[in-house]
């Protein structure tokens, strides 16, 4: 079965909707040291969890590192991606802060949720990601704060374990740092208290990314270029590009949405592209207006919050090549 990029998944919420993959990154800005002990992973971990059945959205592999966090998701729309991103650096500086008694963590912490547009694109963000452990001196398979281990095991995880919504409250609130009601969640805890992967990330994804074959993905892991992806996923939409980079990179995108110039592209086509760029990218009204040759005031009602019953997705009735 061919592997489907956009497809239909059960929600935390119940609902069978269709979703689409997303990256999202934590990253603590002017060498902030976002995660100082075992603790502190543990908890960035397990907040990714907590804010994915908060914003309904599905996990589908994971990395926490000393100053920064990652993780691909699938969600309905860029709102709900932002929704997650949102919540989940949020509630992390909010720990972090009462531990640590240090203020303005916010100021200094920046979150980002960026479509995935292709399978390229995908299949190297979800080996990019667990490739992290690298920077920690550790092998991929040996890094604790990953979901890597959950994948290609069939969901199995180890014995000596307990599931999450079995926990006592004082049980839950002092491992998960919440008090948020587990009822129903198939996380399973092991004894060290510490979340296993295979029960709460979405490992028949990312296995049928790679044609359920582990070693296409292990090669992936092994030759995907680290500094390219960190550009994409991280650096890009944190820097600001001036109009001849912007034009650039929304020419790129256009091309590999439309197969169209960004020139040729019709209004309503303009209409889908412009939001995601909006919000996927350090840009200005000013900026996107003259890139994409419309008046500002256009520019301000493309961007603007849709009306629930007019929310799509840019890819919504776009075939997948």
């Amino acid at each position: 079965m061919a592997f489907e990029r956009i497809c239909f998944r059960t929600l935390p919420d119940g609902s069978v909707r269709k979703v689409y993959p997303y990256h999202v990154s934590l990253e603590g800005m002017a060498k902030l040291v976002l995660c100082r002990d075992d603790e502190d992973y543990d908890v960035m971990v397990k907040y990714i969890f907590i804010c994915a059945k908060r914003k309904n959205v599905i996990v589908v592999i994971y990395i926490a590192m000393s100053n920064h966090g990652h993780a691909t998701i699938l969600a309905t729309c860029q709102d709900d991606a932002d929704a997650f991103k949102t919540e989940w650096l949020r509630m992390y500086s909010q720990y972090f802060s009462k531990k640590y008694h240090q203020r303005k963590v916010l100021h200094h912490t920046s979150a980002v949720a960026l479509y995935l547009d292709s399978e390229w694109y995908l299949r190297n963000t979800l080996a990019y990601v667990p490739k992290n452990a690298l920077d920690a001196l550790s092998r991929v398979e040996d890094y604790r704060w990953s979901g890597y281990r959950g994948m290609f095991c069939q969901g199995k995880a180890p014995d000596g374990i307990r599931k999450a919504w079995t926990l006592t409250r004082r049980e839950k609130e002092a491992c998960f740092h919440t008090h948020d009601s587990l009822d129903g969640v198939p996380w399973l805890v092991n004894s060290e208290g510490g979340l296993e992967p295979a029960s709460a990330c979405d490992h028949e994804y990312l296995e049928s990314a790679f044609g359920y074959d582990q070693a296409f993905f292990l090669k992936t892991i092994g030759t995907v270029n680290m500094a390219e992806m960190h550009q994409k996923l991280v650096d890009n939409p944190r820097q600001r590009q001036n109009d001849t980079e912007m034009l650039k990179t929304i020419e790129s995108i256009a091309q590999g949405w439309f197969k169209c110039g960004l020139l040729d592209l019709p209004l309503e086509k303009k209409a889908r592209l412009l939001p995601y760029i909006y919000r996927s990218f350090r840009t200005s009204i000013a900026q996107l207006a003259r890139c994409f040759g419309l008046d500002p005031d256009t520019v301000v009602r493309m961007v603007g919050k849709p009306r629930p019953a007019a929310k799509s997705h840019p890819d919504e009735g776009k075939a997948e090549g």
